[in-house]
């Protein structure tokens, strides 16, 4: 099954066939305090730097957070989502927990974005998908709802199906434009977590082959070397079928973890593109 996300220039495909795709989450002030005291300014200045990083890293599609308590958020997301289409052309995740900042945000994407997120809950999903249907956007599900995230897999898969029957069976959002969550949760709080995980996304895969994500840092949070866990999670991920993870493109390890998935999962083809990206520069010969 393929996801397709286009800008005004560009497509981008997420599938099984495709090669991992990687969804730039650096354009978030979560946790970053200088930029939310420039976002409360009305300075947008860091989002440029934010784009141009992630793009130099790799990233295929953008997520932009614009999520600043005692801001503007819905202007904040269509200035946002406007300077970064004029910044490059990469298709645009736009995430936020505020509807009216969704709604800002597609009111000024050209192309069919990607929208993060909704989960089981009722009131959510009225709100949302109501947008996705008017813009014909693609939509991150996760699998929780008013209960909680659950721990074991299992429940993860229920809520998964209980997802493809409102989104698709109620609203008739095509399967291919939903990627379900399996969510991604800490490792050091939780030993099980990754093992959960991974058999979500083995049984989305088998009984759905809907495409796949997560956020993937989630899963280090308090350990150390935190770079080379994630991209361990991502590189396993992969193997159990998640197609796409919303993901630092700064991180050479989450990179080179995905990249080199490609390879061995048959998806980079002779290495044709490791090798682009890897191969030592060629030496000049003394004459």
């Amino acid at each position: 099954m393929q996801t397709i996300l286009r800008s005004q220039t560009k497509t981008v495909t997420i599938g099984d066939d495709q090669p991992f795709c990687i969804i730039g989450e650096r354009i978030n002030p979560t946790g970053r305090k200088l930029f939310q005291e420039q976002l409360r300014a009305g300075d947008l200045s860091q989002v440029l730097i934010d784009i141009e990083e992630q793009i130099a890293g790799g990233a295929h599609v953008l997520d932009i957070n614009m999520g600043v308590p005692l801001a503007d958020e819905p202007a904040l997301m269509a200035q946002a989502v406007t300077m970064a289409q004029e910044a490059c052309d990469l298709p645009i995740c736009i995430d936020s927990s505020v509807i009216e900042a969704l709604e800002a945000g597609l009111s000024v994407y050209k192309g069919k974005a990607l929208v993060n997120s909704i989960t089981c809950e009722l009131d959510r999903i009225e709100a949302v998908l109501p947008l996705i249907k008017e813009h014909g956007a693609a939509i991150i599900c996760l699998t929780n709802g008013e209960e909680g995230i659950p721990v074991v897999w299992d429940e993860r898969f229920e809520f998964c199906k209980r997802l493809v029957d409102i989104v698709h069976g109620k609203w008739e959002i095509p399967l291919e434009d939903m990627i379900i969550d399996a969510l991604a949760m800490p490792i050091g709080a939780e030993p099980q977590s990754a093992y959960h995980f991974f058999k979500t996304i083995e049984a989305i895969k088998e009984e759905f082959g809907l495409n796949t994500t997560c956020g993937a840092s989630n899963t280090s949070f308090g350990m150390p070397s935190r770079h080379t866990l994630n991209g361990t999670f991502l590189a396993m991920a992969a193997g159990a079928g998640m197609t796409s993870a919303i993901m630092d493109a700064r991180s050479e390890e989450c990179i080179k973890a995905v990249r080199g998935s490609d390879v061995m999962l048959s998806k980079d083809d002779y290495g044709i593109n490791w090798i682009g990206h890897y191969r030592p520069p060629a030496k000049a010969y003394a004459r």
